[in-house]
């Protein structure tokens, strides 16, 4: 049945008249063509030069350039003729002497007032040459104009897409797909109590109808609050990694610039591609950065981070949870938070992620240490015990930092030794 389609002549017709009126896709006729066949403006400026260069010095036919004086004796005998007389030079003939054919010639030209009188007593003919000077000004305009442009767009490409003139306002978020988001519970540890909360915003993304059914709406914004390294980026990658949806990534800094409106316009872009990505999680770590209390700054200056405060809102107003797309956002300092943010039907619930106890830093340091080959001496426990007040960031760096000192000393295991003398580095 297919193949029959294939030869109806009137369905071969439907299908080239759709792909005529079809806008064609430049990513794939970009892939489609080899890079030899694709068009670049340098083969075209060196096409022009080649064939300026062969006219001007092949195909030209040869002018001999002669002095001023030569040409009036050349005159007086009558040997020339066709001549063009211009502002800065005059072209003509010489006549040919004997075997020799006429020459082309060119000489500057001197303000004589005998010359005209003289061409017409010996009869030579003459015309006269305007030179519009449009074309050469013109070209001091474009020559310049046009190297800089290259010069801006050699730039462009080498900084990257993200860089150019209308990207300002492009979210600058990082987007991990569902299979670049590998980070799951079991490599969160120390921090069970703020696990058993987000799981529920798991079991959400997952299975939404479950919810829907009794009526229920899930948080639209999830507030991580707690000190530097007790792992809130990572439990929100977590969260991502158990659900299997994208994330996007984004610092509350990356916001704000020295345009105005280009902090409104790059959140309206994030959550536009976040509801194209829907069920997903949008994380801003360092909140604080962009959701100070409005008023509190009597230095004035920061309008351009109250408006994108205020487009945040709007936009966190205007999104339904139903969509599935969280709102994830961490911060260690809730006391400068704006009221509005913390509303509900906004960051409505507050996650504690606090510095982790001794069972937690055990749990920690297990994890860091799965692929770190360890001594028989080393007691883990020992040494979550001799680290009160460490975050998970600083465990990690202990373990990193005793895997250094072993390399230098040459072992091939991590000794107790190895942890002590890394305490004092962290």
């Amino acid at each position: 049945m297919p193949e029959d389609a294939e030869r109806d002549p009137n369905e071969a017709f439907k299908k080239r008249l759709k792909s005529f009126f079809t806008p064609p896709d430049p990513q794939r006729q970009k892939q489609a063509l080899p890079p030899k066949a694709r068009f670049s403006i340098w083969y075209f400026l060196i096409i022009f030069l080649l064939l300026t260069l062969v006219q001007n010095y092949f195909l030209a036919p040869t002018v001999e350039t002669i002095p001023y004086s030569r040409f009036k004796q050349e005159v007086a005998e009558g040997n020339v003729n066709n001549l063009v007389i211009g502002p800065d030079r005059i072209s003509g003939k010489l006549k040919g002497k004997g075997e020799k054919a006429e020459q082309n010639f060119v000489t500057v030209r001197v303000e004589d007032p005998n010359l005209i009188k003289e061409l017409d007593e010996r009869k030579i003919s003459y015309s006269g040459l305007y030179e519009s000077k449009f074309l050469s000004n013109l070209l001091s305009w474009v020559i310049p104009l046009a190297f800089f442009f290259f010069i801006w767009r050699f730039a462009m490409k080498r900084m990257g897409p993200g860089y150019g003139v209308m990207s300002f306002s492009k979210s600058k978020a990082k987007v991990f797909a569902e299979h670049e988001t590998k980070v799951t519970f079991d490599d969160v540890a120390g921090i069970d109590e703020a696990k058993e909360e987000l799981q529920e915003v798991v079991e959400f993304l997952k299975n939404p109808g479950k919810f829907r059914k009794l009526g229920g709406r899930i948080p639209k914004g999830v507030l991580l609050v707690g000190p530097p390294g007790t792992g809130k980026t990572l439990l929100a990658k977590a969260v991502a990694g158990e659900a299997g949806v994208p994330f996007f990534s984004i610092s509350g800094s990356e916001f704000v610039e020295m345009f105005v409106g280009v902090g409104a316009a790059r959140v309206r872009d994030l959550f536009s591609q976040a509801s194209g990505h829907a069920p997903c999680i949008i994380f801003i770590d360092e909140l604080d950065a962009l959701g100070k209390a409005r008023g509190i700054n009597v230095m004035g200056g920061h309008d351009e981070r109250e408006q994108t405060l205020n487009q945040l809102l709007v936009e966190m107003d205007g999104f339904e949870s139903n969509k599935g797309v969280i709102i994830m956002a961490a911060t260690n300092r809730p006391d400068v938070l704006d009221p509005a943010l913390l509303r509900p039907g906004r960051f409505d619930r507050q996650v504690v992620v606090p510095r982790p106890d001794v069972k937690g830093r055990e749990e920690i340091l297990r994890v860091h240490t799965r692929k770190t080959p360890l001594a028989e001496n080393v007691s883990l426990s020992v040494i979550a015990r001799g680290t009160p007040g460490f975050t998970g960031a600083d465990l990690e760096n202990l373990v990193n930092e005793a895997a250094l000192l072993a390399a230098r000393r040459g072992k091939s295991k991590l000794e107790m030794s190895d942890f002590e003398a890394s305490k004092d580095k962290v």
